[in-house]
């Protein structure tokens, strides 16, 4: 688990640029391939400093990091994607086709869910043909869970994902338009590369990208034709209890688009969520925030295609309560 994350973070580094460069979906603000990496890097942070035998618990540490640091929704979506995972593998020591099979299948059920418009042609629907993929043959296999089961349900799961990264293309009008496939698509699909590469102790696919459109090196960056973007990228994390947190995704979707809700962990009886949304006001989206809680690890950030400016929320700890972890705005 901790080679799959240390070279899926080295991968996605290595391919950035290129993922930058044909990022247009959902907004063409080219920095699909840097949220991956940072959040993938915090990932593996993480998982390299976590002791434990237990693959679950190793890997729900990692996605837990990779949630509080997310970057962007690509990065949002892989948090989400490792801590999904994590939960049917905890109590275990060794991944198996069966236990790979049910961990994808979270995932992708888990994936899908936070968003509140999910939409074909993107990681989600890499995701979900991974899954079925690694499904179809380790039900073929009625359970075997020897590592010659694993390698093979391993390399289905990758055989359906290309197939799944191709396709992304013909699902959404903006990918045909551009002749391009999808930036997290991609990435997405590295990172199962690589944890197929650390399963089975291979090297990583090297000719694995050749003939994706718009993958070329001779490519134009793609993103840098788009319109000019408006608005800006609100992203937190906040306690919230399951009807707050219902009543927040509702005003999100009426402020903006691309929201995506996601646990992190439970407090009391309700939850620390990672949230994240596309709006033309700034303001309104973070009036929605304080009505409902003290939202923290606060960054707003203007989507440009000519490259990002972040702020980032000056915080403080809360009145009374030195230590607890939790901040305010500061005044």
């Amino acid at each position: 688990m901790k080679r799959w994350l240390s070279n899926a973070e080295v991968s996605l580094g290595n391919h950035s640029d290129r993922l930058n460069a044909i990022n247009i979906f959902p907004v063409a603000d080219g920095d699909t391939g840097t949220n991956l990496y940072l959040t993938m890097r915090a990932a593996s942070a993480a998982a390299a400093e976590h002791e434990t035998q237990d693959i679950g618990e190793l890997l729900a540490a990692a996605g837990q990091a990779a949630m509080e640091q997310a970057k962007g929704n690509s990065g949002t979506l892989l948090s989400v994607f490792l801590s999904s995972m994590a939960e049917p593998l905890i109590g275990h020591t060794r991944l198996s086709a069966p236990l790979l099979a049910r961990s994808l299948e979270r995932a992708q059920l888990r994936s899908w869910s936070v968003l509140s418009d999910p939409v074909p042609g993107t990681m989600l629907s890499v995701l979900e043909e991974a899954a079925r993929g690694a499904s179809r043959v380790e039900a073929a296999q009625t359970g075997d869970d020897s590592n010659a089961g694993l390698a093979e349900t391993l390399r289905a799961m990758m055989t359906a994902a290309l197939a799944a990264v191709v396709r992304t293309e013909e699902q959404l009008e903006t990918l045909t338009d551009a002749g391009v496939v999808d930036a997290g698509g991609v990435g997405f699909l590295l990172v199962l590369d690589a944890m197929r590469a650390a399963a089975l102790g291979e090297e990583l696919q090297r000719e694995l990208l050749d003939g994706l459109h718009g993958y070329d090196v001779q490519d134009p960056h793609i993103h840098g034709t788009q319109p000019q973007l408006e608005g800006v990228e609100v992203m937190c994390t906040i306690t919230l209890s399951p009807l707050d947190a219902a009543t927040l995704r509702l005003q999100l979707d009426e402020l903006g688009e691309s929201v995506i809700m996601s646990a992190v962990s439970p407090v009391g009886e309700g939850y620390r969520w990672r949230v994240h949304v596309h709006t033309p006001d700034a303001g309104a989206a973070m009036d929605a925030l304080h009505a409902v809680g003290e939202p923290t690890n606060v960054t707003i950030t203007e989507l440009s295609a000519n490259g990002h400016q972040t702020t980032e929320i000056p915080q403080v700890p809360l009145p009374g309560r030195p230590g607890s972890g939790d901040f305010a705005r500061e005044a």
